[in-house]
């Protein structure tokens, strides 16, 4: 498998493949670019029959924050509005579906904070093991922008429609002991990527065909309208991204000033 990467880092260590959000200048904010190296690691590394389970880490203090708002892509320039729908239909949600249509289970070491369609990207993954006290951020509102890439899905279904609201449009985040206890995070650890690693080495030992079903039939078991979800969502932050809104979010972080919507 090609590791010539520009925003992420791949090694193989036996069986188990790991892929390194490699951006701590930014938090690990992805732009498309860096997207698109992933969704391609996470294909080409299914596509290896050495491989039999992945890692997504990330280098520095943040996980993953989201969308990296000094790419072009997601910027309206000169008046000119921004599709933010063909942002999620071309990027975001080809990242989440690569991760969750992995035949190889993904697990997820997070050592730092998550913010944004991060936090779409880290809950997508088969199992997680973060550090204790690793906050999970919404931040859509405070850009006029609302929860994507399947985020509205899994925090409803698991937290219930009102404490996802809560955590949606209130802002204060939600704390990885919080998400042990929901299950939407395995378990804390100090060291979670020797963690995952010593986790991948477990499933490396089963069998690839039993190990892959398993993903497969458990999904199919608890999901029965994710792709209505996304599709939703993509609708509603394309409306979104051609609101003045959003031009008064994006402004106000360049800005570093609270934003103020009319």
């Amino acid at each position: 498998m090609s590791t010539n990467f520009e925003f992420i880092k791949y090694e193989e260590k036996g069986a188990t493949g790991i892929i390194t959000i490699n951006r701590p200048e930014v938090y690990n904010a992805l732009s498309r670019a860096a997207k698109l190296e992933i969704i391609k690691a996470l294909r080409d590394a299914n596509k290896s029959p050495g491989i039999r389970s992945l890692v997504l880490a990330a280098e520095g203090k943040a996980f993953c924050t989201g969308q990296d708002l000094n790419d072009r892509t997601v910027q309206a320039n000169s008046g000119q509005k921004v599709d933010l729908g063909n942002t999620l239909e071309t990027e975001w949600n080809p990242l989440v579906k690569a991760i969750r249509s992995s035949t190889k289970p993904v697990i997820a070491a997070v050592q730092g904070v998550v913010a944004g369609a991060g936090v779409s990207v880290a809950l997508a993954c088969d199992l997680i093991i973060a550090k204790s006290g690793v906050k999970f951020v919404s931040g859509f509102t405070r850009l006029g922008l609302t929860p994507d890439a399947g985020s509205s899905f899994i925090l409803g279904r698991t937290l219930g429609d009102k404490k996802a609201l809560e955590f949606f449009l209130l802002g204060e985040p939600l704390l990885s002991d919080f998400l042990v206890e929901k299950g939407l995070i395995n378990c804390l650890s100090d060291s979670p990527l020797d963690n995952a690693l010593a986790w991948a080495t477990k499933i490396n030992n089963l069998s690839p065909k039993s190990t892959s079903l398993v993903k497969r039939n458990l999904q199919n078991a608890v999901e029965s309208s994710y792709e209505d979800s996304m599709n939703n969502e993509t609708a509603a932050q394309r409306y979104l991204g051609n609101s003045e809104e959003y031009q008064e979010g994006l402004k106000a972080f360049f800005e570093k000033r609270e934003p103020k919507f009319h």
